[in-house]
């Protein structure tokens, strides 16, 4: 029989710091020394092994993004956000092309709403050895609003989002690197953080590559609806048109 849910080690779980909520607990991303299973280092951008893998059946690397513990995707410069995003995907994609796992998973969480544990900005690229993510993956859940499309890299507001409500697609062919693409993303992380209709702290970054495309889908994070979790029914709220103007106005009208 084929597996279709992921299998958490519970006695490994337990004994992975956390300092979202927990202030007093110190951050193990800050003590670069004590590093261990770094597998690619790129100044302040590291990769290596996860020291915690909760997951079974499953390769797990954890991408520290800065060493600056306050940062965030939002707040990179330019040639940082660029540096960062290339170097990602180049591991991301060297893991799938392997040919070791079924599928990999690439993706962010940040904030306490977002399913992470520690704050410091990282991301994480899993090799799946028994699933592959693609099967649960549909066309219509990039579709949109087109908000900007340039160079080759499109973003739009979701009209059929995955879980519901607000969610931002960036996309661009696989066959090169675009500027435009972390720029794109970088805009998306800004507004939910800076300029929604209603605070927000949490929001995920999911990447995926279907056919001859990558996406990022940026997800503001909420407590989820009990529709979607009790039926996995998603909402579309009545505002995205509204939604798509304000991210025009704010980030492309004054460029």
């Amino acid at each position: 029989m084929e597996n279709s849910h992921l299998h958490f080690n519970t006695s490994i779980g337990v004994k992975k710091p956390e300092n979202i909520r927990n202030k007093d607990q110190a951050c193990p991303f800050c003590e670069r020394d004590q590093l261990t299973d770094l597998i690619a280092v790129d100044g302040p951008i590291i990769l290596l092994k996860n020291k915690y893998p909760v997951l079974e059946n499953a390769f797990q690397t954890v991408l520290i993004e800065t060493d600056d513990c306050h940062a965030d995707i939002s707040t990179y410069s330019n040639e940082y956000l660029h540096r960062l995003i290339r170097f990602g995907l180049k591991y991301w994609l060297e893991m799938e092309q392997s040919g070791r796992y079924r599928s990999v998973i690439f993706f962010k969480n940040h904030g306490p709403l977002s399913g992470g544990t520690l704050a410091h900005p990282h991301m994480q690229i899993i090799g799946l050895h028994d699933i592959d993510y693609k099967e649960k993956v549909s066309q219509d859940m990039f579709e949109g609003i087109v908000i900007a499309e340039e160079e080759g890299v499109r973003l739009t507001l979701s009209t059929k989002p995955r879980v519901g409500f607000y969610e931002f697609n960036v996309e661009m062919k696989d066959s090169g690197y675009e500027l435009r693409f972390s720029d794109y993303m970088q805009i998306a992380v800004h507004y939910i953080l800076n300029h929604f209709p209603f605070k927000t702290t949490s929001y995920n970054v999911f990447f995926h590559h279907v056919e001859d495309k990558i996406y990022a889908k940026i997800v503001s994070r909420f407590v989820t609806t009990p529709l979607y979790i009790g039926y996995g029914i998603p909402q579309v709220p009545n505002n995205l048109q509204w939604m798509a103007g304000e991210v025009r106005n704010i980030y492309f009208n004054r460029m």
